[in-house]
């Protein structure tokens, strides 16, 4: 199965680089990566240039906020499966994508989501809170809640 994943971003020079090289790391070879930017004014898209042998489409230009750029990453995505990474986030194993496509093969599922795991950004070690998905239904989106997109496939 063909992955895509999105990367959205907005002058986040600080932390782009992780969250590309965490995908770029991924055992899943099959695999489509879309870096949407904003238009940063910082060196975010130089960032983004040093890895454009590896990222399958990038484009930098205005957008009219995070989900107008996801949804131009979705409308570029060719996978069969399609995740949303941002660009302060990053993968905390380089199985993570190949672990989705095996949940979508086994379980013959429309979707796949899992735990978040917020850390502190100077001691990535350090948890600060924990997002456990296996409390989510389907009936709780009547309420506003939901996976985190991050984790959703």
């Amino acid at each position: 199965m063909k992955v895509t994943v999105i990367t959205v971003a907005l002058n986040n020079q600080d932390y782009i680089e992780d969250c590309i090289r965490s995908v770029l790391r991924q055992s899943h070879k099959n695999l489509e990566y879309i870096v949407i930017d904003g238009g940063s004014t910082d060196r975010t898209t130089e960032i983004i240039k040093k890895y454009d042998g590896n990222i399958s489409k990038w484009i930098s230009e205005p957008d009219k906020g995070l989900y107008d750029a996801m949804n131009k990453g979705i409308s570029l995505a060719t996978g069969d499966i399609i995740g949303i990474l941002n660009s302060d986030d990053f993968y905390a194993d380089d199985d993570i994508i190949s672990t989705v496509v095996n949940e979508f093969n086994e379980k013959s599922v429309d979707s796949v989501f899992a735990d978040l795991v917020f850390i502190k950004r100077n001691d990535p070690d350090r948890i600060v809170r924990y997002y456990q998905s296996s409390h989510f239904t389907p009936r709780k989106f009547l309420y506003g809640w939901m996976p985190a997109h991050t984790t959703c496939f």
